[in-house]
């Protein structure tokens, strides 16, 4: 029964995560306007930028606690391209390097 009730407070989700990070951004603005009424001057300042401060510490360890929502898979007929080898180191043949301009192997004879 115990275990049941734990598990009201675990975070789960990202979403969750960004409402208790909310809460805790609220409680820490609210503490650092105490701060600033009772200590006036440079220490309440001081006091009021660490409060929000830790929201930021706590935030981030919040959600790099929380997993990320799996990225969906790629499905359907298609399959990724296959990577084809190059010959002899080259992208291309090397008859079709020597090759210029768009004339024809017809038109490049010397007869």
């Amino acid at each position: 029964m115990l275990s049941k009730f734990g598990r009201l407070f675990q975070i789960k989700t990202r979403f969750e995560a960004w409402l208790v990070i909310y809460a805790i951004a609220l409680g820490a603005v609210e503490r650092g306007r105490h701060y600033l009424e009772v200590y006036p001057g440079f220490g309440g300042w001081l006091l009021a930028v660490a409060c929000t401060a830790v929201v930021f510490v706590a935030g981030g360890k919040l959600l790099d606690s929380v997993s990320a929502p799996a990225p969906a898979l790629a499905s359907g007929p298609y399959r990724a391209p296959v990577k084809r080898r190059m010959l002899n180191g080259r992208s291309r043949p090397r008859g079709l390097q020597s090759r210029r301009g768009s004339e024809s192997r017809i038109s490049r004879r010397k007869d």
